[in-house]
């Protein structure tokens, strides 16, 4: 409909928050006296602009005339808009008597419509069906707030996001907003028991709720408001850290968490090689994404896409550290947080349904806490452990593929008398599922850590590393999957560097389907 109420294609788009945005929302935190996330003031924020811009078109429509009713008396000049033809306006040009023996007295005008033309109605008239009708305009998709928070809710989100975190009157814990002079005041004394609360957990994240208890808060107050003010001055406190999962919060004392929580474990420590991703081929990224390392870029995955489970190859660096790789895959499947770095969660065992307590650590890209767990199902580097959606919040499934034990040929790697690596095809004890291009049994973690600590020149390893698994070999070929396997045994290295060193150096020769071979004369 030509008068429905609508807003320009690109309103959304090129929106602007403003500090009487700002304020407005303010005014609602105040009233509602709950703390709120960006995403629940978006909604509101939405409204509250649509609502305004609704009111401003309201106030022009009436600045340019009133709306035609039937039994209404006009004169000339006057500026009068029809609902009932599309929201047309027109002037009064002249005004008569009317005559029609039927109808007792009334008016003809003649009116001047918008686009020039002339048109004559009747007024003064006591009896007319436009009289009592109602004319309510229709609105327009682009400013139903459902519809816009299913286009635009994103974008309006990291706006809003901005203009909230540069307002000196708004604080903001685990992801929730709240105005700065609403809070209760909490003195040294209650933070100090908090953390004698937590103290006596052992390393346990508590819900704000559990050290509630033990402090004493004004009586009488708001018990969100309460846990709030509390949540503040615990953040505002370095002995404190919030661990818990988007949607909860737990506090955690920094001291008494995991060492390599709080710092990355060594042997997940990437010292960056300079290289060159455009060297990459398309078979090459498709490996890349299939190794799931939390190294590589996120790539072309879509956000949107479900994850429910993915199974992972367990390289060396993880299996030593006790971890799991958070790549673009997996990442989907463990709990995240608004703010914080570090969350704490549970692993649950698909098999025994163990439960196992667990860190991610969001900035590094790697879940901790399966060092026993590895050990417990006697998993090797290249074995398979697939991780899935969790049945409760919080929680995420972890599963070896577990076999009964056996003995299998499988390489295994040994430290040479002159510090270098050797491959054999040796039987060894299996006993999980594995991935027959990445397996290495690793027959003494400690006799590899001389080789970590050399750090070789990166080319003259992988050199080192390429000519010993090709021994093994009656062709001389390596695939880069076994190469990429082989040399995160004594250095981190995610899969782009080693594959571009691949694609550009000519002593590599590609023999086809990833498969190298060195070119020794090249050398």
């Amino acid at each position: 409909m030509a008068g429905a109420f609508s807003l320009p294609n690109d309103y959304w788009l090129s929106l602007q928050v403003t500090p009487q945005d700002v304020e407005n929302l303010h005014t609602y935190l105040f009233e509602r006296e709950m703390p709120l996330t960006t995403r629940e003031l978006v909604s509101e924020f939405i409204e509250m602009r649509v609502r305004t811009e609704r009111q401003a078109a309201e106030s022009k429509q009436k600045s340019m005339g009133r709306n035609f009713i039937p039994r209404e008396t006009y004169l000339v000049g006057d500026e009068l808009i029809f609902p009932a033809l599309n929201w047309r306006q027109g002037r009064v040009k002249a005004v008569r008597s009317g005559v029609n023996p039927a109808v007792n007295d009334f008016d003809v005008i003649t009116v001047e419509m918008d686009d020039a033309s002339e048109r004559m109605f009747a007024a003064r008239l006591e009896t007319h069906l436009l009289n009592d009708a109602s004319f309510e305009k229709e609105e327009d998709a682009d400013v139903k707030p459902a519809a816009i928070m299913a286009e635009h809710g994103a974008e309006i989100e990291k706006k809003l996001e901005a203009a909230l975190g540069a307002d000196g009157g708004l604080v903001k814990i685990a992801g929730r907003w709240f105005p700065r002079a609403l809070l209760i005041d909490i003195n040294q004394g209650q933070l100090n028991l908090a953390e004698a609360v937590l103290d006596m957990s052992g390393g346990e994240p508590l819900p704000t709720e559990a050290l509630m208890k033990d402090i004493e808060l004004p009586a009488g107050v708001n018990p969100k408001l309460a846990e709030f003010s509390l949540n503040y001055a615990l953040q505002d406190d370095n002995r404190f850290d919030e661990v818990g999962p988007a949607g909860q919060v737990l506090w955690c004392l920094r001291r008494l968490e995991p060492d390599f929580v709080r710092e990355v474990p060594p042997p997940l420590r990437y010292v960056e090689v300079p290289h060159d991703r455009n060297q990459l081929t398309p078979p090459m990224k498709a490996l890349e994404a299939q190794l799931d390392d939390e190294l590589t870029p996120p790539g072309e995955l879509d956000p949107r896409e479900e994850i429910s489970s993915v199974t992972i190859t367990l390289i060396y660096p993880h299996l030593r550290a006790g971890t799991l790789p958070m790549s673009a895959r997996t990442r989907k499947l463990f709990p995240t947080a608004y703010e914080s770095p570090r969350v704490r969660f549970t692993l649950v065992d698909g098999k025994t349904r163990q439960r196992i307590p667990a860190w991610v650590v969001r900035e590094h890209g790697y879940v901790f806490g399966l060092r026993e767990w590895y050990k417990a199902h006697q998993l090797i580097p290249g074995s398979l452990v697939q991780v899935r959606r969790g049945e409760n919040p919080g929680e995420v499934i972890v599963e070896a593929k577990t076999q009964r034990a056996s003995k299998d040929w499988v390489r295994t790697v040994m430290v040479g008398t002159d510090g270098g690596l050797v491959f054999a095809m040796l039987k060894q004890p299996i006993t999980a599922e594995f991935n027959d291009r990445m397996v290495i049994h690793v027959p003494d973690f400690k006799a590899l850590d001389p080789v970590w600590e050399k750090k070789r020149p990166f080319e003259e390893l992988v050199l080192q590393v390429m000519r010993e698994l090709s021994k093994s070999n009656p062709q001389g070929h390596v695939h880069a999957q076994e190469l990429y396997a082989a040399v995160n045994l004594v250095r981190r290295i995610p899969p782009a560097p080693l594959f571009a060193l691949l694609a550009a150096n000519p002593v590599f020769k590609h023999v086809g389907d990833l498969h190298f071979r060195l070119e020794e004369e090249v050398e």
